[in-house]
């Protein structure tokens, strides 16, 4: 059985999820405390990091080339396009919201408001959480302008890129940070993909102390 280490609310965790559940990869999933001492969990992947994927007696780490993998491994039904044009597009793509996205937005709402408490690291940040809901509305336009030229944020079909996107926007759903009435558009994309089976396993988290809004696991919002 493949077994994934991870934390529920991790965008990075959850792209790695959502790319398993398209493919109909079966996986155990793990929670790991990462942030808390652990030889064995450092022994997996001495970065310290998840997610962490065991598959094929193989620890893999890094979300990014994990999902690469997974997708040389079983190209059905694929989720990066078959020109190098088009394969560039979504790799940017996936680097946008796992590093700037995941740097102006995530880490300055999800990481303050959950993380930090989790960890027992304090409290939120105002400074922090501000600057995370003022840059979110700059990223939604953004989407929203993609979303006008193409069915997919990369293109005409869904790719690796939308899960980017859709691990980054359902942690932050999770906690009522998504003003889904800024961009139509932009609801309509993230309601197509969370309807997705693949999105079933996501959309049944439940993080204690954390309960999720209503909506959160609404396919109709």
């Amino acid at each position: 059985m493949n077994r994934l280490f991870h934390v529920p609310l991790s965008p990075f965790c959850r792209k790695v999820r959502l790319s398993l559940a398209e493919k109909k990869i079966e996986v155990e999933l793990v929670e790991e405390r990462y942030w808390e001492p652990d030889a064995d969990f450092m022994r997996r992947n001495p970065a310290g990091k998840v997610p962490v994927l065991k598959m094929n007696g193989k620890m893999l780490a890094e979300s990014g080339p994990i999902c690469e993998l997974i997708e040389d491994l079983h190209p059905e039904p694929p989720l990066m396009p078959a020109t190098p044009e088009a394969r560039y597009e979504v790799r940017r793509l996936v680097g946008w919201f796992d590093d700037k996205f995941h740097n102006e937005v995530t880490s300055k709402l999800l990481y303050e408001r959950v993380n930090k408490k989790l960890m027992s690291r304090g409290y939120p940040e105002s400074r922090n959480v501000k600057a995370g809901a003022k840059a979110i509305k700059y990223h939604l336009d953004y989407m929203a302008w993609l979303l006008d030229q193409r069915r997919w944020l990369a293109g005409d079909v869904m790719t690796l890129a939308d899960f980017a996107a859709a691990a980054h926007l359902s942690a932050l759903d999770y906690i009522s940070d998504v003003d889904w009435n800024r961009s139509s558009v932009v609801k309509d994309w993230y309601a197509k993909i969370k309807s997705r089976p693949a999105f079933r396993s996501i959309l049944a988290d439940n993080v204690p102390g954390f309960p999720p809004p209503p909506h959160y696991a609404d396919l109709d919002f």
